[in-house]
């Protein structure tokens, strides 16, 4: 495989939950061109499962989409903040609900053609309410779906949220055994 060799950085814009830098590199063929890169410290997706089967989702407002969204709930990672205190901190903001149980089921770069974002994916279950206060900028409500409508709108291009899509892809052999 031909190596990129990296000749500098630097930083664009720090913000409040990323950098944007501007690499240099050599390529493998001699060439100089240049990446700008979105810095990111990592998030999480979670897949609440309640008593029922159902799959908790959220309804937020992205302005970059220009459009209400239905997602699963997902948040940033504060800092060097571990995966699944993240997880078990997000679920309580967005849903008001804690998970007794948190099992990792898959990872994945959200979109490393430009952005440094790994986000990691979780499935929790034995759910009971117990609500942290939402960031002051997030406004949602929490909508309940059947697991077996989830995966139908899923596939009929009903929720056209990449990290949803691909948590529902990795838990979907961990969804089955809940069934």
């Amino acid at each position: 495989m031909p190596t990129f060799e990296f000749i500098k950085s630097e930083t664009l814009l720090q913000g409040r939950a990323f950098k944007i830098r501007r690499d240099w590199l050599k390529t493998p063929d001699g060439r100089e061109t240049k990446f700008e890169i979105i810095e990111h410290g990592g998030s999480v997706v979670i897949i609440p499962v309640d008593e029922d089967g159902n799959l908790l989702f959220v309804r937020q407002y992205r302005h970059a989409a220009g459009t209400e969204l239905l997602e699963l709930p997902a948040g940033t990672r504060d800092g060097d903040e571990p995966f699944e205190e993240c997880a078990a901190r997000e679920i309580r903001e967005e849903t008001g609900m804690e998970a007794g149980k948190l099992q990792k089921v898959g990872e994945f770069y959200l979109a490393p053609g430009y952005s440094t974002e790994f986000m990691a994916v979780y499935l929790a279950t034995d759910l009971k309410h117990n609500p942290l206060e939402a960031d002051d900028d997030e406004f949602l409500s929490v909508e309940k779906i059947p697991m077996a409508e989830a995966i139908r709108r899923a596939e009929r291009g009903e929720i056209p949220d990449a990290k949803s899509l691909a948590a529902l892809f990795l838990a979907r052999p961990y969804l089955a055994q809940n069934a």
